[in-house]
């Protein structure tokens, strides 16, 4: 304690520095209070400058008071003891406040434009192309960025950077190694923007892949996750999208057409089912008025069965799934109650014998999801 009280501060250049530190912080906050209190002004919350500005305060509050405390080490003797390692501390906080900086402008510039694009309406196809593409490329270049800022703050260290130097020199064999461990990742960065420029999948699309029906509930910089129509999540790279084929059932709009098939006599008469179709569609609530046709799509001969074809048009595949069973509902208790000879029936000689029907063939149907 008595060499503490005996040292000559007047003449210790730490009490310079910590002086001029003690200036630089006050007129930095002072100065960063003004500039933003102008810009608060001259910008409303509502313009996308103002947006911004609310979005990145906290970490631009403290760029000018790092500014200033390199400044004043920068000009401190560079014989001081510890001066170096404050110095080296300043410009890594600087680099890290930057850093989150650019990330939290990024953050408010997609927020701001997922502002403008509702994705609760009727007809949101915009909506969801805009979401989409703001939402991949906002966190690809928030991965970037974050990227760049811990390179930048590695580079600072000189034992670093004579690190990566050697490593540059000798970058065959090193260069094969990280790409190869980096493939994956690397792969599903450019596949995120791939989707993101080209979107074959947009948010809230409707999707079949591998016999799973489901909604495109979020898309990460690495994976999409799909909502299966039961409540289970189906998780899958982005890359995959881009290798392998899959159905995508609003790709250019919502609206689908259900198919329902039923197996009836030959003696059943078509048009008062056709009448009787056309009455369920005209009191369903999901039909669009787009398309209601009954055919006659295959015949069984062995068992004098006829297959019979509805198609009804719904605004999108939930709906479509709700009309399809009110309508092959509706159909059959028509048949039972109007025609009960109309099931499918195996004729043996002079006899008839009612007989199940036939499985049917191949033919192109609708997944539609359970409700």
């Amino acid at each position: 304690m008595k060499d503490f009280l005996q040292l000559d501060w007047s003449n210790n250049p730490w009490i310079d520095v910590g002086i001029q530190s003690a200036f630089a912080l006050i007129a930095a906050l002072i100065m960063s209070r003004i500039a933003y209190t102008i810009a608060c002004r001259l910008f409303p919350d509502s313009s996308v400058v103002g947006h911004l500005l609310r979005r990145i305060r906290p970490p631009m509050q403290l760029m000018l008071p790092l500014i200033g405390l390199a400044v004043v080490f920068q000009l401190a003797p560079d014989g001081l003891r510890g001066m170096e390692l404050l110095r080296q501390t300043d410009t890594l906080l600087l680099i890290a406040n930057l850093t989150f900086v650019l990330a939290r402008a990024v953050d408010a510039g997609a927020d701001w434009i997922l502002r403008r694009y509702r994705l609760d309406l009727a007809d949101n196809l915009v909506a969801r192309r805009m979401h989409t593409q703001t939402r991949v490329l906002s966190r690809s270049l928030i991965f970037v960025t974050v990227l760049v800022g811990l390179s930048a703050a590695l580079m600072t260290f000189p034992a670093v950077r004579h690190f990566g130097v050697s490593l540059l020199a000798s970058a065959g064999v090193a260069g094969l190694a990280i790409g190869l461990a980096a493939k994956s990742v690397l792969g599903n960065l450019l596949a995120g923007l791939q989707i993101a420029l080209t979107q074959p999948i947009r948010l809230d699309d409707v999707l079949v892949i591998q016999g799973e029906w489901g909604r495109v509930e979020e898309i990460t910089s690495t994976y999409v996750v799909l909502a299966i129509w039961d409540q289970r999540r189906l998780i899958i790279p982005l890359q995959w999208f881009i290798e392998n084929p899959f159905a995508n059932w609003t790709h250019t709009s919502a609206q689908i057409i259900g198919t329902v098939f039923i197996w009836v006599d030959y003696s059943t008469p078509l048009e008062p089912l056709r009448t009787e179709l056309h009455r369920l569609v005209q009191s369903a609530p999901e039909w669009d008025k787009r398309v209601q046709v009954l055919q006659v799509t295959d015949v069984n001969a062995n068992a004098s069965a006829m297959q019979l074809r509805a198609l009804c048009s719904a605004p999108d595949s939930g709906r479509s799934f709700d009309l399809c069973c009110k309508v092959r509902e509706g159909l059959l208790q028509f048949l039972q109650r109007e025609y009960p000879d109309s099931l499918p029936r195996l004729r043996i000689a002079d006899s008839v014998v009612a007989a199940p029907a036939p499985a049917a063939r191949s033919a192109p149907t609708v997944i539609s999801p359970t409700p």
